[in-house]
């Protein structure tokens, strides 16, 4: 299906440009779904918010934004993916706007849908915007890797611009934050940016939206209740259960319907289906060290809001030279499951070197090395997911491919921290409640239950993370591009021999 281009994007000199305003867009959508969480005890005070509803500040957004990206990559096709990102960030900074300036729970919940609605629409626009503008192999690596490098490293960012903002200013300012962002991203995308869509009428898959939106609203509600009513209580496994039944009927209303909102092709390519998993196996294993991590430091070693933010900075590091100059080198030249496959090792050694720290443990012994770790592992496996997700798909199909691999990513994130985190404080009830049965008195008993929790969960979480790496070597069996490049042109050399013949 082809796309209206007004010109070769490759031969754009403000490709480059274009490139800084999609980043800045991608860093307010990740950097808002941690910016938040420091901040969450402060507004929980300020506005009166229950323990029990607190945890819709987070899942109200990670909600919308999981189960709406489907539909915002497809409306991106059909409409403009330029149109559909100035529209993402407009309508993301107004709700950004709103839940700052929010003086109850109720209207900071319906920001938070908001902002998670429009992140949806904002997401596979700017990574199908990334895909269409570098098609020429190095400048395409080289564009996914700063990609990957800024949504590995925004996680980070967002615990540490969270910090300082509650510490200096106040929690509101961690919403505010991401108004001049988006208008700043907006004004360059529209001066730089160039329109690309899907030709033809558009007509989008309805049943097939109803399908997996309320699908993966029931998935990602599910282990967000996991936390608090347990794995095995009935509105969990109901819900758990009603949202694979919905998605396994979604994937089969879309090999029957014409134009599908999810062309199976592409998740069963094996290139592509692995670079899903990738993402979203790494993503569901690590994203609990950015809370065990904080609650480590902050709770057991004292440390205030800006002194945790700064802590992550390291891991930051190891990020950006991983993702920005060894990932960015060896893309074009290496196989993709030659560098995820040890990213995974890397960050799953991370994960497992919390068994190695105590209450007493120092900074440079314990969070240090594994935040390392999980940075360089982190920087191998972005850029490559993210590029080989929509590598070689249909131009038409670039805004779907695009949210295909944010769903994973937020799915995961959203199970990993639901998972972890229930086994975190199962681990910990159960160590307080056998040093109690054999009358234990030690004054740092709770905080070493804490962290037996912690060790408890990193365990479950470098199984899983080891468990994506065996699946990515195995099902993962692109070659090197250089090898797939010469195979291409020796197929197209031959053509006018068979001709001839």
């Amino acid at each position: 299906m082809a796309i209206t281009k007004p010109q070769d994007p490759a031969a754009d000199p403000r490709r480059w440009a274009a490139l800084f305003f999609i980043g800045l867009a991608q860093l307010m959508i990740v950097l808002d779904g941690t910016v938040v969480n420091i901040a969450l005890p402060s507004l929980q005070r300020d506005l009166g918010i229950s323990d029990g509803d607190r945890q819709w500040v987070i899942t109200g957004y990670t909600l919308a934004f999981g189960s709406l990206l489907l539909l915002g990559g497809r409306i991106a096709d059909y409409t403009g993916r330029k149109r559909a990102f100035l529209i993402g960030l407009l309508g993301f900074a107004a709700a950004s706007a709103l839940g700052g300036a929010a003086g109850s729970f109720e209207t900071l919940l319906v920001a938070r849908v908001l902002q998670g609605g429009f992140a949806a629409l904002l997401g596979p626009s700017a990574l199908s915007l990334l895909t269409v503008t570098f098609t020429h192999p190095k400048e395409r690596a080289k564009a996914f890797g700063i990609w990957g490098a800024i949504t590995a490293m925004a996680g980070a960012l967002g615990l540490l611009a969270g910090g300082a903002l509650t510490e200096y200013l106040n929690w509101r300012w961690c919403l505010y934050i991401s108004v001049p962002v988006a208008s700043v991203a907006a004004v360059g995308g529209y001066g730089v940016l160039t329109e690309s869509r899907r030709q033809g009428r558009a007509r989008f898959d309805v049943f097939g939206v109803l399908l997996v939106t309320s699908g993966l609203v029931a998935l990602v509600y599910g282990t967000s209740r996991a936390e608090a009513d347990g794995w095995g209580s009935a509105p969990v496994v109901g819900l758990l259960g009603a949202g694979a039944v919905l998605l396994a009927a979604f994937a089969l209303v879309e090999n029957r319907v014409p134009q599908p909102l999810l062309p199976m092709r592409l998740v069963a390519d094996r290139t592509r289906g692995g670079a899903y998993l990738g993402a979203g196996l790494a993503i569901l294993g690590m994203f609990g060290a950015f809370l065990f991590m904080t609650y480590y430091l902050q709770g057991i070693k004292g440390y205030s809001p800006i002194r945790t933010g700064a802590a992550f900075l390291p891991m930051t590091v190891a990020v950006l030279l991983t993702a920005g100059g060894l990932a960015t080198r060896l893309l074009p030249k290496v196989a993709p499951r030659a560098l995820i496959v040890p990213g995974m090792v890397l960050a799953a050694s991370g994960m497992l070197w919390f068994l190695t720290i105590d209450t007493d443990t120092s900074y440079a012994r314990g969070v240090l090395v594994a935040g390392l770790l999980l940075g360089l592992g982190a920087g191998m496996i972005m850029p490559v997911a993210f590029n080989y997700a929509t590598h070689g798909v249909d131009p038409g199909d670039a805004g779907v491919a695009s949210a295909s691999v944010n769903t994973a990513q937020q799915v995961g994130s959203s199970i990993g921290t639901a998972l972890l985190n229930t086994i975190a404080t199962s681990a910990t009830a159960d160590y307080l409640t056998s040093h109690a049965s054999r009358g234990d008195h030690d004054p740092l008993l709770a905080r070493k239950a804490v962290l037996d929790g912690f060790e408890t969960a990193s365990t479950w979480a470098a199984g899983i993370i080891l468990g994506g790496a065996l699946i990515v070597a195995a099902l993962m069996n692109a070659p090197r591009p250089e090898r797939a490049e010469a195979a291409v042109r020796e197929a197209t050399d031959t053509e006018p021999e068979l001709a001839q013949s």
